[in-house]
């Protein structure tokens, strides 16, 4: 077990992966059908022997500290501590990643560990961070900074890194719009994967530095990375492909996805329910943990004299139901129900959805607690969806906020609490503002957290399939 305090970074807004993010952190975002993406990195420490975690809060944190609090504090065995923005160095809330761990540094104060680790709350991946720390101590650096090669075409979107020979990093671009190779692979870059493991002074050092020095960001990759390599700090790049999780093949590629646009969050959850998911969830020896809500087994029916229902390459969350329904690369999340005739391609549903028969649904992901009408028909006809639906990404994949009711024909209707977040959040303000009256507004009473999915007294015995 190991004594060295981990910070998590989770009070991230996550603007890009808006309409998911209105109401909720980045971390708190479902993902794979029954977990959220904080559980990736909570199950890497556990995992990994940290037992000694602080999880660093901020933006629409009630759900994300719900989860926690219900599904990680008592069971896990870790000391986990939630620690809300609490204003401690002035009258102002966390202003970057760095400023959010200067203003609780007094969590560090108990212990003698070397090193602390930071790492962010918003990927998906698994990681032995053991590895990385005792790679970190082999080299006596100061900061060791996770690192990966991506696409240049997708480099700006990170802090980008040169190595030497020794992988001591010599040059640090915080999102560049030129982002600089790796040398001889002029396709790709080096990256921040936005991990670290300082030694204890060094943080305390360059935290305490970032809010002391003017015009600063109070930032890691904009600020603390850069000066600490420019000022000629003992900063390594550790390559997160030579990270070895147990129980994995010896040849397996490991597995890092950001999920920071709608795009690459829809992306990386196909991922999970393809033939051979590059994300590996079945391993046991390395346990992605989740919630036990206590549903029921997935089930699927046949409706009537209709024939069996038709599940082609998607994976099925408990409490879930299928009605003679065609399913083709479809990740369907706990408490679903799909019913008879519907065809449903290349999709994601959070948890708690309802898609009526004969529903024909095509590149479309729905938020918790959606329902799609009987005969209703999406991703078919591209204009007649930018005409109907606000949230459609560059790929075509249209989103459904939560509670979002789609009738068979006609204007959608979100729910009274979503309208009015969505309207008032700055990423969504004008979009709202270009569909208004173009969509309806659910009366008092429906509220977006309130499941549309199988319920006995609606579909017991004696019922029809809607």
């Amino acid at each position: 077990m190991k004594d060295t305090p981990v910070m998590i970074l989770a009070g991230g807004k996550g603007s890009r992966l808006g309409p998911l993010t209105t109401h909720r952190a980045k971390p708190s975002v479902p993902f794979g059908g029954r977990y959220r993406i904080i559980d990736f990195v909570l199950s890497n420490m556990l995992n990994s022997g940290y037992r000694r975690v602080f999880v660093l809060t901020q933006y629409m944190a009630h759900s994300l500290i719900r989860h926690i609090t219900r599904n990680w504090s008592a069971a896990s065995g870790m000391f986990l501590e939630v620690t809300p923005a609490q204003m401690r160095k002035g009258s102002f809330w966390y202003r970057g990643t760095a400023d959010a761990v200067y203003q609780n540094l007094n969590l560090l104060a108990e212990g003698s560990a070397a090193n602390v680790a930071i790492f962010g709350g918003d990927h998906i991946y698994k990681f032995d961070v053991s590895q990385m720390e005792a790679y970190h101590d082999g080299l006596n650096a100061d900061l060791t900074v996770a690192a990966f090669p991506v696409k240049r075409s997708e480099a700006s979107r990170f802090g980008v890194i040169q190595v030497d020979k020794d992988w001591k990093i010599i040059g640090f671009q915080e999102k560049p719009e030129d982002p600089i190779p790796i040398p001889g692979q002029p396709e790709m870059c080096l990256v921040s994967m936005g991990n670290y493991i300082f030694k204890k002074t060094v943080l305390e050092t360059a935290c305490n530095w970032v809010v002391e020095t003017k015009d600063t960001s109070f930032d890691f990759g904009k600020d603390i990375v850069p000066n600490l390599v420019e000022t000629g700090a003992a900063v390594y790049a550790y390559d997160f492909r030579q990270n070895k999780i147990e129980g994995e093949p010896e040849n397996a590629v490991p597995y890092w996805q950001d999920v920071g646009t709608i795009d690459s969050y829809f992306l990386a959850a196909m991922d999970v329910r393809s033939q051979l998911p590059a994300l590996n969830l079945y391993n046991h020896h390395w346990r992605i943990r989740a919630p036990a809500r206590h549903y029921p087994p997935a089930r699927f029916v046949t409706h009537g004299t209709l024939g069996a229902a038709e599940v082609v390459d998607s994976l099925i969350s408990e409490g879930s139901i299928v009605a003679s329904a065609e399913l083709n690369r479809v990740l369907v999340g706990y408490d679903c129900f799909i019913h008879a005739e519907s065809v449903t391609h290349d999709s994601i549903f959070l948890s708690g959805c309802n898609v009526g028969s004969r529903a024909r649904l095509t590149s479309v992901l729905c938020d918790k607690n959606c329902n799609i009408e009987q005969d209703a028909v999406i991703g078919e006809d591209p204009e007649a969806d930018r005409a109907r639906f606000p949230f459609i990404t560059e790929t075509g994949v249209i989103v459904l906020p939560k509670g979002t009711h789609v009738p068979t024909e006609g204007p959608i209707v979100l729910t009274e609490d979503m309208a009015e977040i969505l309207r008032n959040d700055p990423v969504t303000a004008a979009t709202m503002a270009e569909f208004e009256g173009k969509f309806g507004v659910s009366v008092r009473g429906r509220h977006s957290h309130m499941s549309s999915g199988p319920r006995y007294r609606r579909f017991g015995p004696n019922k029809t399939s809607e």
